[in-house]
């Protein structure tokens, strides 16, 4: 079976790995992880941080959405993962071109923080749908929409180690948050000298690339392995995305903080109305309408602020409600993806 894949995110890649475990005589094309593969473009090369950057490779994007429509034809069926800007797009091309071929998207588009009229489209283009956020299955009107459950319940296999004097420091997978977060990061680092220091780098990153996006972080010990380092930690501060759930299911107590670009961030809050970035307070705030961490945003990820987080977390109440959150959950999504994508 061929499998044309569309998954341009770090955090995509890792879920598909967990279910293609689940699978057997699966070839893939497209974009997707290099180490899955031979892709079209391999994932480092489609990066892209804020809307500003998406403008600007426009002309770039709707070339590679030609190219996988014309490498479509060679599909059984066609997986979409998360990447909304570029695969809402792209399934209204394939399901023109290609009527009778199934279009899965898994990871769906957060229509919960802006832009419902995407539910139309995708209910429109494409043929299973498959969440894995149980509230997000209320905002689809046909039966496409499914609550799979989550992959990192699938993944983690790892918990938090008590008694540890280790702080996690996550700068995030982009240029420009790591160059905004690290020398706040290094300053925090030298405040708490008596503790164990990990920065937490993507896995993807090169030696080369690590060297020329972070230069001098010899005060820190470095780890590429997330879920181990972060269950070393007594806490962690973590750029938005998906290691704060990470961080929260394998126990870890941690405050997210995060610096935008000043437009990006006022069409977030002004705009799009966004009250919280925080994957894991935003699904508990759908399921009984309470937060788990912090957030410190802009101007307030400081020096300062950051060590009164760490001094001052609550570890019982983080342990409620990240069970609260695990229960909300119910389950890892991998085997239940993989039957969707070999059934015929």
């Amino acid at each position: 079976m061929r499998l044309l894949v569309s998954a341009l995110e770090p955090s995509s890649n890792l879920h598909l790995k967990e279910v293609l475990k689940h699978t057997k005589d699966i070839k893939l094309i497209g974009i997707f992880d290099k180490s899955l593969g031979s892709p079209l473009y391999d994932i480092n090369s489609m990066a892209i941080m804020g809307i500003i950057d998406a403008i600007k490779r426009l002309r770039f994007f709707y070339k590679i959405a030609d190219e996988m429509v014309n490498l479509a034809k060679e599909a059984d069926k066609i997986l979409l993962m998360d990447s909304s800007g570029f695969n809402i797009p792209l399934a209204k091309k394939l399901k023109k071109k290609y009527p009778t071929k199934e279009i899965i998207y898994y990871i769906l588009p957060q229509v919960w923080a802006s832009r419902p009229k995407r539910v139309k489209k995708l209910e429109l283009y494409c043929d299973r749908l498959l969440g894995i956020l149980p509230f997000e299955i209320s905002y689809y009107k046909s039966s496409k929409a499914e609550y799979v459950g989550h992959p990192l319940l699938d993944e983690i296999k790892v918990k938090n180690q008590a008694n540890s004097d280790t702080i996690a420091f996550m700068a995030g997978s982009r240029k420009s948050e790591i160059e905004k977060l690290l020398p706040i990061f290094k300053k925090v680092r030298k405040k708490l000298s008596d503790k164990r220091a990990i920065l937490i780098i993507p896995s993807t990153f090169t030696k080369e690339k690590i060297k020329s996006l972070y230069g001098d972080i010899s005060e820190f010990e470095i780890s590429q392995d997330t879920q181990t380092a972060l269950s070393k930690a007594e806490f962690a501060f973590i750029c938005s995305g998906t290691a704060t759930l990470e961080s929260a299911l394998i126990g870890t107590p941690f405050t997210l903080v995060y610096i935008a670009k000043k437009i990006d961030y006022a069409i977030g809050r002004k705009i799009l109305k966004i009250s919280q970035i925080g994957l894991t307070n935003i699904i508990l705030n759908h399921y009984n309408n309470s937060t788990l961490h912090r957030e410190l945003l802009q101007n307030d990820v400081t020096v300062d602020n950051l060590l009164n987080e760490y001094y001052s977390v609550n570890r019982k109440k983080f342990t409620i409600k990240a069970k609260e959150l695990r229960e909300y959950l119910k389950y890892g999504s991998s085997r239940r993806v993989s039957e969707i994508i070999s059934y015929f």
